[in-house]
């Protein structure tokens, strides 16, 4: 009797133990703020291995231009995923990739886009960033920790080693995409809506990319509204629509835009010099989250920032100088900056002017001249040039790569001193200033901008692919 009373006992104690393990992993599973895969696909510590398993690789790649999802399985780490969906990502870069006759695409990863609700530990969205024209395989990665850093919602990152059907294809930066399991891990169950603003021609006007304020009309504000992430309601599309009018009248700012947050974002978003952005002249390029009636800025793409943009225009600058001492505070020329409300408003009032200036200090203070910066580059470096030795679809040579490694390090280093310059009056910090003076500029000689990608190196790199990453 007592041996079976001792064993009904253990039968007892075991699957009250399997309860509560059961449920310690589904909070795990479930926690908003820190979910389970930022530990772990989005452990950066490591290199992760992502496989795509698909048998018509060869039609994905000729139907890139479709930018249309198709089934395959990802493996992810080992773990196993069925149908999930994948299309290449990009414009610009998709468009000048093919025209080159390359096929290493950015590609994005939906896990629920055919079976509803399936995840990666909660996450339901990644992007597999390629680096195109940034041959350090840094600014992504280097620009989203300091927007951490800066406590800017930012997307988690980490490289992952690619293959295809067991096939090494490259080594790529896994990037949380800002859809739902994003908006859950910043802002909780009940976050609000999220926008990417983007334009269907570049031609166009484009005003409501640059959140001016036109009229009342949901339809003056398309480019915003049909690229929301999530369902819009005719209360949020009226709340949006408040929040520009009342940033266009420039009074009360606090009400309709959260002005801490989107500082930080700025600060961070000037130092990169990322002229393919908001502050730039297409305007695109970053994330819009409204809540409660108040924008917030979110960082997205930074694969031409680092004074790299006007590389890819007609007769390009590739002036070092200019980049590395561009001005804080007239971050875009008049005619873009009187357009870009979010920023020129903010600047009109002094506190937050002050606050910026301010938000600068701790951001050289605590990521720049105590270490961090270096440091983050020597880890990085330390940890993924193996993987980029071996490459077998790299843009550029290893000694390329490891050129553009120390470029970009100088760029920071140097970009931080003139922007030191600039807070204690001994550098103009405007773009009329700099055009009366520039004698006390940061001398960026030892800097040539084209070594950290440019379009122009795609087509010889082309033609010497089979020497430079050993092709046979």
């Amino acid at each position: 009797m007592c041996r079976f009373r001792c064993l009904r006992q253990i039968s007892i104690l075991t699957v009250g133990l399997a309860v509560l393990f059961l449920v310690f992993y589904m909070q795990k599973e479930t926690d908003t703020a820190h979910p389970a895969y930022e530990s772990l696909l989005f452990d950066d510590s490591r290199v992760h291995t992502i496989d795509i398993r698909m048998d018509d690789w060869e039609v994905f790649l000729e139907n890139a231009s479709r930018k249309e999802y198709s089934s395959c399985t990802i493996v992810v780490d080992g773990e196993i995923y069925e149908h999930a969906g994948l299309r290449v990502k990009g414009h610009n870069s998709r468009r000048l990739i093919e025209k080159y006759g390359w096929d290493r695409y950015s590609l994005k990863v939906e896990f629920d886009h055919y079976i509803g609700r399936q995840s990666y530990h909660g996450l339901d969205k990644l992007s597999l960033d390629t680096s195109f024209q940034d041959n350090s395989y840094l600014k992504n990665y280097l620009t989203y920790d300091m927007m951490a850093h800066m406590g800017v919602p930012a997307p988690l990152t980490s490289y992952v080693w690619l293959t295809v059907n067991g096939s090494p294809w490259g080594l790529y930066l896994a990037v949380e995409e800002p859809e739902e399991a994003f908006a859950i891990r910043n802002y909780g169950a009940d976050y609000g809506q999220l926008y990417k603003p983007d334009y269907k021609s570049l031609e166009d006007e484009n005003t409501d990319i640059a959140l001016c304020y036109t009229d009342d009309s949901p339809d003056s504000y398309e480019n915003i509204f049909r690229k929301a992430r999530f369902p819009v309601s005719e209360e949020e599309k009226t709340e949006l629509i408040e929040a520009l009018r009342c940033l266009s009248e420039g009074e009360v700012l606090e009400t309709a835009v959260d002005v801490e947050e989107v500082l930080r974002y700025f600060t961070v978003q000037v130092f990169v010099v990322n002229m393919d952005s908001y502050l730039g002249r297409t305007g695109h390029n970053y994330f819009l989250y409204v809540e409660d009636g108040r924008l917030q800025m979110l960082p997205w793409d930074y694969n031409l920032a680092y004074g790299t943009y006007s590389l890819g225009m007609p007769n390009p600058l590739n002036d070092a100088e200019k980049y590395v001492n561009y001005p804080i505070d007239t971050p875009a020329e008049g005619e873009v900056m009187l357009k870009r409300p979010l920023f020129h408003q903010l600047m009109l009032k002094e506190e937050y002017y002050e606050e910026y200036h301010r938000l600068f200090d701790v951001f050289l203070k605590t990521y720049f001249e105590n270490g961090t910066f270096e440091r983050t580059v020597d880890e990085i470096t330390e940890l993924i040039h193996p993987y980029v030795q071996q490459d077998p679809t790299a843009f550029c040579s290893y000694e390329d790569y490891r050129t553009a490694v120390e470029t970009i390090r100088r760029f920071g280093l140097l970009r931080a001193r003139s922007i030191r310059g600039q807070l204690e009056g001994e550098i103009p910090s405007t773009i009329r200033g700099q055009s009366i003076d520039r004698s006390s500029f940061v001398n960026a000689s030892s800097v040539w901008i084209p070594d950290m990608g440019e379009i122009a190196d795609l087509k010889e790199k082309q033609k010497n692919k089979s020497e430079d990453i050993g092709y046979e």
